[in-house]
């Protein structure tokens, strides 16, 4: 089971390794860093309103502090000490008040001015950040494109092989059917194989052929040539063989005759 659990964890690795992109992963790093960087903000603005807060709640209390000492004024001067007692008695105690109240005020200036130098700071840093990853993800860039052409023009690249595999059948088999074509025609030419159709025929035997053809036609020519002539003295040598016949018949019958 461990080494099934570490399998899996390194063809999961290695698969996020394929699928992770610097690109996209600079993006979300600088998109986390505004996010931190706004809460940062909505800090500072949170602490300046709690210190505005407490600004006003000052000023009310420093105006009430102030109109119990004029009323602890009044009071005496018309004689009633016991309503100056205790006019000063309630100024003394929202004096507690704004003293508590300036306490949380100062802490929460400091505070504030902590948060706002914090948020400078990381304002600084989240700018550095956003032009080295546009200046990463241009170099990233341009490297993969020099990447793909130098594999483009070496032919390694995975497009580039399949086309150079497809290139390579195509001439295999190209080369293979002119191969197997002119073993056929020399086969037929050796007389190996027989041509079914009777129309392919070897240079040797078109001539043989040919020849053959003119033979016939000129031996052709000359029987005709001696019949005509042959025919010619035979109606010749017929006709004077009959006059020489009649002539020797003709004796005969006068001797028969004188008989």
């Amino acid at each position: 089971m461990k080494r099934m659990g570490m399998l899996f964890r390194a063809k999961a690795n290695k698969a996020l390794d394929r699928a992770e992109d610097p690109r996209e992963t600079l993006d979300y790093s600088y998109q986390k860093q505004l996010e931190l960087l706004q809460k940062v903000r909505r800090g500072v603005a949170d602490v300046a309103t709690s210190r505005k807060r407490l600004e006003l709640q000052l000023g009310q209390l420093q105006g009430q502090s102030a109109k119990l000492e004029d009323q602890g004024r009044k009071a005496l001067a018309l004689g009633r000490e016991d309503l100056a007692r205790e006019a000063l008695s309630r100024r003394a105690a929202l004096q507690q008040q704004v003293s508590d109240l300036e306490t949380q005020h100062q802490t929460l200036q400091g505070e504030e001015e902590k948060l706002t130098l914090a948020a400078q700071r990381l304002q600084a840093k989240v700018d550095a950040f956003r032009t080295k990853k546009e200046t990463i993800k241009a170099t990233y860039t341009a490297a993969q494109a020099q990447t793909r052409i130098g594999e483009a023009f070496s032919g390694i690249s995975e497009e580039m092989g399949d086309v150079g595999m497809a290139i390579q059948r195509a001439e295999d088999k190209t080369a293979q059917l002119q191969a197997r074509a002119g073993a056929i025609d020399e086969l037929l030419a050796s007389g190996a194989l027989d041509d079914q159709s009777g129309t392919a025929k070897d240079d040797i035997a078109a001539e043989l052929e040919r020849i053959s053809g003119g033979s016939d036609v000129e031996l052709e020519l000359q029987r005709m040539k001696a019949e005509l002539a042959g025919g010619s003295g035979g109606s010749q040598q017929a006709i004077e063989g009959g006059a020489q016949g009649e002539a020797k018949q003709q004796p005969e019958g006068h001797r028969f005759d004188k008989q």
